[in-house]
Order: C-alpha cells, then structure tokens, then sequence
C-alpha cells in the first residue's frame, strides 16, 4: 500500500530565532500559528506517495546554499486564504537563488512548477485572519537561517522534519554576509 504525504521544504529556525518570531504573532489577528509551527516555505509539494520520499530526499541533499542573514522587518496578509504574515523588505538574493534552484530540481524531477509559483518569503503567523494586521513599529527579527528541511505535515497539524539538512557557513563568508556567531 502506498501512503500518501503531505509536504513541504522550509527553512526551519533554530530556538533563538523560533522564540523571537513567535513573539511576533501578538501583532498578528486571527489564530495564531503554534511557535514549533513557525518556518519559511520554499515549496509546497502537497500530497506525494511514499515512492516520492527517496527523490525528494536527494533533492535536499544536492541543495546547496550558503546559511542566510534574514530580517524579517515587515507585515503582511493574504487575503484570500485570510493570513497574516511576517516577511522581509528586501529579501536576499541568496535566498531566492536557493529558492530558484529548488525549484529547478523539482521541475528536473517531475514536480509541477506550478507548486510554488510567484514565491514571496515569509512566515505565516496566524490562520482565519479577518484583517491585516496593522502597520506596527516592531523590532526586526534578525535570523541567520541554518538549515533546510523537508517537513511532513500531518491530519493532526502537526509539522515533522523528515530530514534536514545544515545550510554551508563557508560560502556565506565568501558571499560577504557577516560571519556566523556561535
């Protein structure tokens, strides 16, 4: 029997940073995302059969990425899926590169391109929003993002990292950003 999974690759904070963008949700209307919940989307797959896990798992292998400096600095709401959601004035170029080169292994391996078309980076913070939230000063969230995952979400709304993996600190140097502190 084959099961069917529910998917989707993120990047996934770390404590620091999953603390700081959960204390984010106050400024948020609707019901908010429950802080272990709280991550940046790459790409939805939606449903894919137990047989897609070994490719999709390649493909987070091959992924590389230097670690990204992200601030997240702004607000936002989708108003069609009512959300309201935490993002970045000015996203780096790394990320979306990372983003267009997992794309490019999807579409290599048989996934739509469809799954994650217009990509705009951020974190959902609350469901059933009935307004945006409002334009409030707030301290930037600075998260360097360390690592990538293929995440499962389950009937339960639960989220699991299947397998994640660590975002390259060498090449982020090198790429000029601010060395990683420990």
């Amino acid at each position: 029997m084959i099961t069917n999974h529910k998917l989707f690759f993120a990047l996934w904070p770390d404590d620091s940073a999953r603390a700081a963008l959960a204390r984010l949700r106050a400024l948020a209307p609707g019901r908010h995302i429950a802080p272990e919940k709280l991550h940046l989307t790459l790409a939805f797959l939606g449903r894919q059969p137990s047989t897609a896990l070994p490719g999709l798992l390649g493909i987070l292998e091959r992924l590389e990425a230097p670690e990204l400096p992200l601030r997240i600095d702004c607000l936002g709401y989708f108003a069609r899926p009512r959300i309201a959601w935490a993002g970045m004035t000015r996203p780096p170029a790394a990320l979306a590169a990372l983003q267009a080169a997992l794309m490019a292994e999807l579409e290599a391996a048989g996934f739509p391109p469809s799954i994650h078309d217009g990509f705009k980076p951020h974190v959902t913070l609350a469901r059933e929003a009935g307004t945006a939230p409002a334009e409030t000063a707030f301290e930037p969230v600075a998260w360097r993002a360390r690592e990538v995952a293929l995440v499962e979400s389950f009937p339960s709304g639960e989220y699991a990292p299947i397998a994640v993996k660590a975002l390259a600190r060498g090449a982020a140097r090198e790429l000029g950003f601010p060395p990683a502190r420990e």
